[in-house]
């Protein structure tokens, strides 16, 4: 009952950053596509329609790179629950090959914990900055998009990451299995 539970909330982080990833793509595709558009157009070698182009106000997306930026975290922190949980972070075994189950299990363990009290860190001075940020007004300089709101999202993600971290920690330590 909690595994589900604990899966499906990990599942739908991954799923939320995913959409925020692909939005983030499409805004910067669209970005480059409309400054590419622009540049044409003002170098003149569209004729005619290049005013027309220009008239319309087609161009970069402003503030892109500042909305890249708050997704990209965001993103981060949604995809880690569930790599924790499946326990698919990047790793290399060329040390640990050798050695029996019961030591790679202890060192699976021992490096759950730790990466719980990474997130744990993280996330609170992820609380910390964003408290900074709203109690300073600090705003992106295009688009004055308040900066705590992306702190905001990114520690909403990464209090998920941390509860899911001391799961998989806790389970690792009583030699139960994830899956």
């Amino acid at each position: 009952m909690v595994h589900t539970l604990i899966a499906g909330l990990a599942r739908l982080m991954a799923l939320l950053g995913g959409i925020v990833l692909c939005t983030l793509v499409l805004t910067v595709c669209i970005s480059v596509l409309g400054r590419e558009v622009n540049d044409v157009a003002h170098a003149g070698y569209l004729g005619p329609l290049g005013p027309w182009l220009l008239g319309l106000g087609i161009g970069p997306v402003t503030g892109d790179f500042e909305l890249v930026e708050a997704g990209i975290a965001f993103a981060i922190f949604a995809f880690l629950p569930l790599t924790q949980l499946t326990g698919t972070h990047a790793s290399v075994d060329i040390f640990t090959a050798g050695v029996g189950p019961r030591v790679n299990d202890f060192l699976a363990a021992f490096w759950s914990l730790v990466m719980a009290v990474a997130i744990i860190l993280i996330t609170w001075r992820l609380f910390a900055g964003m408290q900074d940020k709203l109690r300073y007004g600090e705003t992106t300089y295009l688009i004055q998009f308040p900066i705590w709101w992306a702190y905001a999202a990114s520690f909403a993600a990464a209090i998920t990451a941390s509860i899911i971290s001391i799961y998989c920690a806790v389970l690792r330590f009583t030699g139960k299995r994830l899956g």
